[in-house]
């Protein structure tokens, strides 16, 4: 298969993309691929260390109200698709796959025009512009959460299949995700995670709550603080009684973030789309605290949606202090039967067989 990806901006569009790429390549071990990005987006940095040809185009947002700068995106448009439709004659694919950004409109676009089969994918409850727009054009549509349907009712061959990169993390080694923290295997631990960045409100409404974790004697915490935290969280931390201070655990980064998760009892975390799907397919029980800084506030829907699942616990980040949070972390680590259900209706949520489900659909449009 020859098999063009696009999407940017940022990781909950691009390691999609990756998770379908790997998934083909592993079916088709002679599949060729290119990835179509803007070499302002993550991709440009995340895509060629994954060894896969990138090319570029210059293509930008469009602003939300009547701007001169829109007027100028209309025309950044119409070049992307022209330069698109360039590299997708040299390349010669045999299906484009889009997975949101605005990258992935004048490419997808292209695609539809040259009568290349194409498959976008929309990983939050609620599609993205871009994805509205292309829906329009696109030979298939492949959504992460049930919910999504109903925004892409009369599209053609729209198929719940879930976050492909539920697939990645699906294998992930429990016992090492114990060992990389030196702790015993099946030691209860609590995964607090604001993003690879990190979060400040998340990182100040744990730091708050962690002095009262000595009513939680047996439970230690894993406090993933992102770089640019992680210095003062370090100085706070200091200031933890001594018996506490071998229960927290405080890292920048988590390079094993599947064997970790895997191992948790339970994960605090944001509730950007691909997150939810890592959580989802290992079944592990969540309080997700939906960041407000994102398009459409398309976080909410999403950690409503295991909410309502009885998956998780949503804490709006309005509301959200050291006394709420530790309430809701004591009220679950303290009752066995209530995890096992959450972690049984978030396995229940997680689709682990995503990527394969999104190669069936492309072979199936690449086919036709």
């Amino acid at each position: 298969m020859r098999l063009v990806l696009t999407g940017g901006g940022t990781g909950g569009h691009i390691y999609p993309a990756l998770a379908i790429g790997r998934e083909a390549a592993e079916r088709e071990p002679d599949t060729s691929i290119l990835y179509i990005g803007t070499t302002k987006g993550l991709e440009s940095r995340i895509v060629p260390n994954q060894g896969i040809p990138f090319e570029s185009i210059d293509i930008t947002g469009f602003r939300r109200s009547l701007s001169i700068e829109n007027v100028k995106t209309v025309m950044r448009f119409v070049q992307g698709v022209r330069r698109s439709k360039q590299l997708l004659r040299e390349f010669k694919p045999d299906a484009v796959v889009g997975t949101g950004g605005y990258v992935c409109g004048p490419v997808v676009y292209a695609a539809s025009r040259l009568g290349i089969p194409t498959l976008i994918h929309e990983q939050n409850v609620v599609p993205g512009l871009t994805n509205k727009f292309l829906s329009r054009y696109a030979d298939a549509v492949a959504v992460s959460f049930a919910d999504s349907l109903p925004h892409f009712s009369g599209r053609r061959n729209v198929v719940h299949a879930g976050n492909p990169v539920a697939s990645t993390v699906s294998k992930a080694d429990r016992g090492r995700g114990f060992r990389s923290l030196g702790l015993a295997d099946g030691t209860p631990f609590v995964l607090a995670v604001g993003g690879s960045r990190g979060a400040k409100a998340l990182n100040e409404a744990i730091l708050e709550m962690l002095p009262r974790l000595e009513s939680l004697p047996n439970v230690h915490f894993v406090f993933v603080t992102g770089e640019r935290y992680y210095e003062e969280a370090l100085a706070r931390l200091g200031e933890l009684p001594t018996k506490l201070k071998g229960r927290v655990h405080a890292l920048h980064y988590l390079n094993n973030m599947p064997e970790v998760l895997s191992a948790a009892s339970l994960v605090v975390s944001r509730a950007g789309a691909s997150s939810l799907a890592e959580i989802t397919s290992l079944g592990v029980p969540s309080i997700l605290i939906p960041s407000p800084n994102v398009t459409n506030n398309h976080q909410q829907p999403n950690a409503e949606s295991l909410a309502d699942a009885g998956a998780g616990v949503m804490i709006l980040e309005k509301d959200l202090n050291g006394t709420v949070l530790f309430e809701s972390v004591s009220a679950i680590m303290q009752d066995t039967a209530r995890q096992e259900a959450m972690a049984a209706a978030s396995k229940a949520l997680g689709m682990p067989l995503a990527a394969g489900s999104i190669y069936e659909q492309i072979k199936g449009i690449a086919n036709k």
